[in-house]
């Protein structure tokens, strides 16, 4: 059936886009910039030759108004603290001395200045840094960077739309700043921001923008009336502004709900809203609102976050319906292009057929430009495009690569007894206690060791030929050695091996896993120059032949101490790669969790006594509506246990969760049923260990005393205090000295020092307790 031609030609856009460029050239650039290899110009004009290629690509593929203002340097939000004055009072004097620099202050921290905390950017892997206000904050308007990347994309003759973070979301994402009362609720400073946005909106309009992209994802979660009157008052007052762009607000990451109405009836002249599974609701919720008479609406029907080719038919579909919704309909992704790779047309080593079914970032905009065409010219117009993606979806049902007979009869064989400990904690507390002989406050690490030039050198030599495969394995039993050597001189008291052979916690695991495909080029941002490689899940998972065994095992065989044997854990497997769309991912989650049940078992059998199964994604995975809650944590708690459950009671089972906002699962944390439990805790002040309190947790427990996540190095005296407020929380006998995450992006000198003060700090407060503690 041809789709009816719109009133008006479809448009075709984005909401942002990745920023790092194909080869990381941002990465390097701003890292050399830190080391003073690279000096400010030279960052600033990658940075702008960065911007310059993506809206030629942008335009070149068809998509009639580009985003500006959505590059950064580290984070979004971080800018967004920066354009409305937002910067805490430690900061001040180094933006006041150099703003670059105490930019990446705000971010990163100095030896004495402490960074902004971070968190995870609502359900995704990207992490923001959360703004600091108090009842004293004073909002001063600065649209520098909004209305220079924005002059830049006019001079260059694109037709350019600047993105912010909308005021009401900025202050939902905001904390308390230290010392100001945990009860402070940073919405209350609206009436005090409007007028701010108001300023930049001015000065954007000034500058030649037609409209300004508002971005508002926290109104897709469950809203007070509050907070929805809120948001009426904040549209109320910007759209009624005179001197303004047209605005377009725009919410991603699910369903509008009791927002859509509030947002439908404001005087701005565009919606956005997401029209894939996770916004299911929001067309059924748009027809029954009346449409959006008199608006623009832009339709993200192409998934802004996974990396599977769109079904074309059932978008047209969806587009068609929204014709009749609104004056006017253009074609976006359901969020911005961020969370997925640049190009999918640069992966070499992927077999050509499963290649057609993948779409990044490039792919995505094609994708989006072809739906435009098809929704204002109707279905012939694309004959040949719906032709192809028939073909290729076909493709991808009828692969063998998704199914594996074997894999589904042991998933659907699983019992209750397969995801619960033969014993309760409290026995098996008693057992792993007297087989590991640990002290009060025992010390360790949460896995990774620096992964230093000469070992990605080691790798990279072994994928080029330049070293075969036994001289690789030598670099690494060095390495091993030497890391082992380091932890048993500083005195700490549960050991690993540094992981010096892993490339990442994810990718390295999905690599020996069937149904998991890596990618060469596949770079996402997870934080600041941080970017990780997301392997694709295409097929049933299962494990043909151990994986961390081998490793962990000579690194025991080099020491007395206990050596953790470290995994990812299944939640994370699923959160930190691109997921099946074809099945439930609780089915995808037990599939992983039976293969890495056979890696625990089996390093139990050659000695590993503590075995840790990380989960830092777990509250990241956690759904937006708390409707939806219930049924995730059901799923993704099972697949915890199912991984750890099939070992004696004497094996001493960790997991590890960082930044994320812990408070609305600390039960589900209860439910992992771990021994123990690490989590970052030094930006935040120890809140974790209050929260596990308040809950009554009945475990042992290690929130971080050392933010990795810096440069800066914490003293003795730091790491005491913290641990000080620890104990106020957890018992001496249930609380773990550890820092807050791994160790890969660190350098070996701040390392050193680091894990040499916090065993001080340890060895200081351990000389502090009781007699009958210690």
């Amino acid at each position: 059936m041809t789709a009816k031609p719109a009133a008006a030609a479809a448009r075709a856009t984005v909401y942002g886009y990745p920023r790092q460029g194909q080869n990381r050239e941002l990465k390097k650039a701003i890292e050399g910039y830190w080391k003073g290899r690279v000096d400010a110009d030279t960052l600033r004009q990658t940075a702008a030759e960065l911007r310059r290629e993506t809206w030629q690509q942008l335009a070149e593929a068809g998509v009639h108004e580009v985003p500006t203002g959505d590059f950064s340097y580290y984070d979004h939000v971080l800018d967004t603290s920066v354009m409305v004055g937002a910067v805490p009072e430690r900061h001040r004097e180094a933006v006041r001395t150099d703003a670059l620099d105490g930019y990446f202050a705000m971010a990163r921290g100095t030896q004495d200045v402490a960074p902004l905390e971070m968190t995870k950017w609502f359900d995704t892997n990207y992490h923001y840094l959360v703004p600091e206000l108090g009842p004293d904050t004073v909002f001063t308007a600065d649209s520098a960077k909004q209305v220079a990347e924005l002059q830049e994309a006019l001079a260059l003759g694109h037709t350019p739309r600047p993105v912010l973070v909308g005021p009401v979301t900025y202050l939902l994402l905001a904390k308390a700043a230290p010392g100001v009362a945990a009860d402070f609720e940073p919405l209350t400073l609206l009436d005090r921001l409007l007028p701010v946005y108001a300023e930049v909106l001015a000065d954007l309009r000034a500058a030649g923008a037609e409209w300004v992209q508002l971005d508002e994802p926290a109104l897709v979660q469950d809203r007070t009336a509050a907070e929805l009157n809120a948001a009426a008052r904040a549209y109320r007052e910007l759209g009624s502004l005179t001197d303004r762009s047209k605005l377009l607000v725009a919410s991603y990451f699910g369903r509008l709900g009791e927002a859509l109405a509030v947002l439908a009836k404001s005087p701005v002249e565009g919606l956005a809203l997401d029209f894939t599974e996770s916004g299911a609701g929001n067309l059924a919720d748009l027809a029954a609102a009346g449409g959006l008479p008199g608006k623009r609406l832009v339709a993200g029907v192409v998934n802004g976050r996974n990396i599977w080719i769109n079904d074309y038919e059932k978008s047209l579909a969806t587009l068609g319906t929204l014709l009749g919704l609104a004056d006017h309909v253009d074609v976006s992704a359901s969020s911005s292009l961020l969370h997925v790779p640049l190009d999918a047309g640069a992966e070499h080593d992927i077999d050509p057929q499963i290649a057609r079914w993948l779409a990044f970032a490039k792919q995505k905009t094609q994708e989006i430009v072809v739906l435009a065409r098809g929704l204002s010219g109707g279905t012939d117009a694309i004959a040949a495009e719906l032709a192809a993606n028939r073909a290729d979806l076909a493709s991808r049902a009828d692969a063998v690569i998704t199914r594996d007979p074997a894999v589904r009869a042991r998933t659907a064989a699983i019992t209750d007894a397969d995801g619960r400990r033969s014993q309760p904690y409290a026995e098996r507390t008693v057992a792993q206690r007297a087989h590991l002989g640990l002290p009060m406050l025992p010390t360790t690490t949460i896995g990774s060791f620096p992964q230093t030039t000469e070992l990605r050198t080691a790798r990279a030599d072994l994928r080029a030929g330049r070293i075969d495969e036994a001289g690789y394995e030598e670099r690494i039993k060095d390495e091993i050695r030497e890391v082992l050597s380091f932890q048993e001189k500083t005195g700490i008291d549960v050991l690993v091996h540094g992981e010096p052979e892993r490339n990442d916690m994810v990718q390295y695991f999905a690599e020996q896993l069937t149904g998991y495909l890596a990618t060469q080029h596949g770079w996402v941002q997870s934080y600041g120059t941080r970017y990780v490689r997301p392997p694709v899940l295409a097929g049933d998972i299962s494990r043909p032949e151990p994986m961390t065994v081998r490793w962990t095992t000579y690194a025991q065989s080099l020491t007395e101490r206990p050596v953790k044997g470290m995994l990812t854990g299944p939640v994370t497997m699923l959160a930190w790669s691109f997921v099946r769309d074809d099945q439930p991912l609780g089915e995808t989650a037990r599939q992983v969790a039976l293969a890495l049940r056979d890696e625990v078992t089996d390093l139990e059998a050659n000695g590993t006594s503590v075995i840790q199964v990380d989960e830092p994604a777990l509250r990241e995975t956690l759904p937006l509506r708390a409707d939806e809650h219930a049924a995730y944590l059901e799923w993704a708690t099972e697949s915890f246990r199912l991984a750890t459950s099939g070992v004696r009671p004497d094996t001493q089972i960790h997991t590890h969760m960082c930044y994320a906002e812990f408070g609305d699962i600390v039960q589900a944390i209860d439910d992992l049923d771990a021994d123990v439990i690490s989590l970052e805790a030094a930006r935040s002040h120890m809140q974790v260990a209050r929260e596990l309190a308040a809950h009554g947790y009945p475990r042992e427990a290690g929130p971080g005393v050392y933010d990795i996540h810096a440069p800066r190095i914490p003293s003795v005296e730091e790491a005491a205090a913290l641990l000080r407020k620890g104990l106020e929380a957890i018992p001496a006998t249930r609380l773990w000295v550890n820092p807050d995450c791994g160790l890969k992006t660190r350098g070996w000198p701040e390392t050193r020092t680091s894990l040499e003060n916090l065993v001080a700090a340890a060895r200081e407060i351990r000389a502090e307790l009781p007699t009958e503690a210690a």
